[in-house]
């Protein structure tokens, strides 16, 4: 098979495309000839060893695909050759031909919903999914802030925020990534390349401060959404693509609001029964059409590391995707 590999920790661009061995299954495991592949922020966080879980050079990029199942493993039940299926987050090897994946990480996709749109679903709309609704606790009516709106996981909280039945303020550094968001449904934007994001969403809120912020930017941002965030208000850290933000802790203490951690790849390994519910909720919300991800362009393998840079240097808009 064909299949992306890093040889060492470094640029996209190093990535080579390498003729490998196909993929055997093993014990619990399933092999699916890869469909598409999202390409996320953890993905570029691998390939600088810069991320949680560090994978050892040689490696295949590539933390969840979608595909059809092509051989299944001894002490598999339920599953056979030919079925759709999704699934690998928290591993490696999507950018390839084939992949396999733990069976008990694998979930079962519906006729008709497509590939593309539903791989990556787990990493974006998982974990704003289980930010809003179990951390966040986001309640029908309340308005919510959304810095990095124009990527992936921030144009998933926009999209699920107003499933919800939320008031969503989206915030993004151009006016072609609020453009995109107004599309996704966000009810009022905020380019922080022109405007000062405490100052607006104070606006925005006629003073009061927003309910719920979600955070995906960090670095300066993360201050400012703080300070825009209401009384007894949640701040949901969800990632750092502009550097890990120090906040000064009187702001909590000031608002009586509470700043919560969201960290989903944990969450799934200790708490497997509630990452089974979300997962099947996303699918379900996919398949009756409420929920339809933006995937915004398709790279084949040899372009991986153009889709890799792409999301590195923030010029992605929603989701991108590897097409073996």
């Amino acid at each position: 098979m064909k299949a992306v590999v890093c040889h060492a920790f470094g640029a996209p661009e190093d990535l080579t495309v390498d003729e490998l061995d196909d993929p055997v299954a093993g014990e619990g495991e399933l092999v699916i000839d890869v469909k598409a592949a999202a390409v996320t922020f953890p993905d570029t966080l691998m390939l600088e060893d810069k991320y949680q879980f560090h994978p050892t050079p040689p490696y295949i990029p590539g933390a969840e695909g979608a595909g059809v199942v092509s051989e299944v493993g001894p002490g598999v039940d339920g599953w056979q050759v030919g079925d759709r299926v999704v699934g690998g987050l928290g591993t490696t090897g999507a950018y390839a031909e084939k992949m396999v994946i733990p069976a008990l990480a694998a979930k079962r996709l519906p006729d008709g919903v497509d590939f593309e749109v539903v791989t990556g679903l787990n990493y974006a709309y998982g974990t704003t999914l289980y930010g809003l609704k179990y951390r966040g606790e986001l309640q029908p009516g309340e308005t919510m802030l959304v810095t990095g709106a124009g990527g992936a996981v921030g144009l998933s909280a926009v999209e699920i925020g107003k499933l919800m039945g939320a008031r969503v303020i989206a915030a993004a550094s151009s006016e072609e990534k609020l453009e995109l968001c107004r599309q996704r449904g966000a009810d009022e934007t905020i380019n922080y390349a022109t405007e000062n994001l405490k100052d607006r969403a104070k606006e925005l809120t006629n003073g009061n401060g927003v309910d719920v912020v979600y955070d995906c930017v960090g670095g300066d941002k993360a201050e400012l959404a703080l300070r825009a965030i209401g009384w007894e208000g949640r701040f949901l850290v969800i990632g750092f693509t502009a550097g890990i933000p120090a906040i000064p802790l009187n702001l909590a203490l000031l608002k009586s609001c509470q700043i919560i951690g969201v960290f989903y790849g944990a969450m799934t390994m200790r708490e497997p029964d509630k990452n089974a519910a979300i997962s099947q909720q996303l699918i379900d919300w996919v398949a009756s059409g409420d929920l339809a991800p933006h995937v915004s362009e398709r790279f084949p393998l040899d372009r991986a590391g153009e889709a890799m840079r792409a999301l590195m240097d923030r010029k992605a808009l929603g989701k991108l995707v590897v097409t073996p």
